[in-house]
């Protein structure tokens, strides 16, 4: 017996209108179904929260419930007022062909107000509002809720010069007024214009039923409005418009979008174009381009965005010009959790030509640059750990014969590639036994000179700190004697992340051992999340 898919709908005319559309395009296809309204969420019992289940949505959540309930099959919904992420389990099963994405103006009178300065709107959209404004500034917007039929109502009984519909709403229950104003400089909500059917992901024969539905153009440009929406952080908080839409010339797919502040005194507008099929970033280049024009900073002085920060904690003194490195949402604390007291080397030790020295921090190099000049330093030889301490070694010592990225892979290096039997290594009085004791376990005789000392210089951080930033094992050994590890450890390189391991379940390690690194590796972590 085939299945007779229950297609779950509000009991609004429009709703109604939506459903029977469905129901009607199935039935063509040989699909049996019929309509179930839905009221209210009141009697109906989930077993988990909905939170959980990632359910938000004025207009859509009690049909939610009712399909993870089974209750219905599918549910029709107008795309522009479904949450960018669905509830676990549901799934978009198709979109219908979008019908007129315009926006337009129900007059109460005439059009002369337009050019005067007292005009009054009605409209309970932000969008609607905020673009109004930017274009009208000195009109006043009035709040406008209801169903359609509720709307209208209310245009023609108040005082108001008019109010703002949704084209597609008014004409598909042929309610359009004759005398209605199109607006096509209004960029209409995501999505606006367009059916979506949702299914339960696992619900295989009312998807195959659904995706013959499918339209595949209004699925692109609708996805990729969503997706500007998504990627701006955009709701029902926040004044943005999205429209794409497909040049059957060129296969262009055209687009543009706005974010506007509520009051419309601001806006930044994008328009782009891109190849079907090489669209895949359109949104993404779209959203860059407003957020680079100060889109973020618009939000969150507007109060659409909240301005949450992710606190974090460097064990080392950053620069001003690190820290701005930092994305606005990561607020950064920073102390010296090693403090270094250089240590006075005997003059003797710079009688005699180092054949092959070892020198694995900058620390190193400073500690040998406090007790000689560079005339005074005589090393054959040098082999390092860092771009960074290279750097320093060649500008202010001489030439680097190797330099690798952390300390075990020099000791590799050293004990294959070269055939050195002796070698100076000067160390701080707090180092890690890899590097030693690989080489002497290869036969090469390990001179250690204690060129500086580290000493720990713990500092309690705040329990809301969610990432701390290492620089070397001694800085963890540092934090460790005051703090606890339930916090990511952003390591500068492996082996501090090694050290990590030991004390944190969650070790990140940065592609380069420099401080940029560990910056742009929390930037890229918080940002994805």
């Amino acid at each position: 017996m085939q299945k007779i898919i229950r297609i779950g709908t509000r009991e609004s005319e429009l709703a109604l209108w939506q459903a029977n559309k469905v129901r009607k395009e199935l039935a063509e296809l040989g699909y049996e179904s019929v309509l179930v309204p839905i009221k209210s969420t009141g009697d109906i019992v989930l077993d988990k929260p909905l939170y959980e289940l990632g359910i938000t949505g004025v207009f859509t959540k009690n049909l939610d419930i009712a399909m993870l309930n089974g209750d219905i099959d599918i549910a029709v919904h107008s795309l522009k007022d479904v949450p960018t992420a669905l509830p676990e389990g549901i799934v978009q099963a198709a979109v219908l062909k979008r019908a007129n994405y315009n926006d337009i103006l129900v007059l109460n009178g005439t059009e002369e107000f337009f050019g005067e300065p007292n005009g009054v709107i009605a409209t309970g959209s932000l969008r609607r509002k905020a673009m109004w404004l930017n274009r009208y500034p000195t009109h006043q917007v009035v709040s406008l809720r209801g169903n359609v039929n509720t709307r209208l109502e209310k245009v023609e009984n108040n005082d108001w010069n008019g109010a703002v519909f949704a084209a597609a709403g008014l004409e598909r229950i042929g309610k359009r007024p004759a005398g209605a104003v199109n607006l096509p400089w209004m960029i209409p909500a995501p999505a606006q214009g367009v059916i979506m059917i949702a299914a339960l992901e696992n619900d295989e024969y009312t998807r195959d039923a659904c995706e013959q539905l499918n339209h595949p153009e209004t699925e692109i440009c609708a996805g990729i409005e969503r997706e500007f929406l998504r990627l701006l952080e955009g709701g029902c908080s926040a004044p943005i418009g999205a429209l794409a839409y497909i040049d059957d010339k060129t296969e262009e797919i055209n687009f543009k979008g706005v974010l506007l502040t509520t009051d419309g005194s601001k806006k930044i507008s994008v328009a782009k174009t891109a190849k079907k099929g090489s669209h895949e970033y359109l949104a993404k280049d779209c959203v860059d381009y407003i957020v680079n024009r100060g889109g973020k900073e618009l939000m969150i002085a507007d109060g659409a965005v909240s301005q949450t920060k992710h606190e974090i904690y460097s064990t080392k003194k950053l620069s001003e010009a690190q820290k701005k490195m930092l994305d606005d949402s990561i607020g950064i604390k920073d102390s010296d959790f090693i403090k270094i007291r250089f240590n006075r080397i005997p003059a003797k030790l710079m009688k005699h030509t180092h054949e092959n020295v070892v020198i694995t921090s900058q620390n190193g190099v400073e500690a040998i640059l406090n007790s000689f000049t560079k005339d005074e330093i005589n090393f054959k030889n040098i082999y390092c750990v860092g771009r960074r301490t290279k750097k320093l070694i060649e500008n202010r010592i001489g030439k680097v014969a190797y330099a690798a990225k952390n300390a075990s892979k020099l000791a590799e290096y050293i004990s294959k590639e070269t055939s050195i039997k002796k070698l100076s290594y000067f160390c701080s009085d707090l180092r890690l036994d890899d590097l030693p004791a690989y080489l002497q376990a290869h036969g090469i005789v390990v001179e250690e000179v204690e060129a500086y000392k580290t000493m720990l210089s713990s500092v309690k951080i705040d329990d809301a700190v969610s990432g701390v930033l290492f620089y070397s094992p001694s800085g963890i050994d540092s934090y460790l004697k005051e703090n606890s590890t339930n916090k990511i450890a952003f390591c500068i390189g492996e082996t501090t992340a090694v050290a990590a391991r030991k004390h944190f379940e969650k070790v990140q390690v940065a592609y380069m051992p420099d401080v940029e690194s560990v910056l742009e590796m929390v930037n890229q972590h918080y940002l994805e999340e």
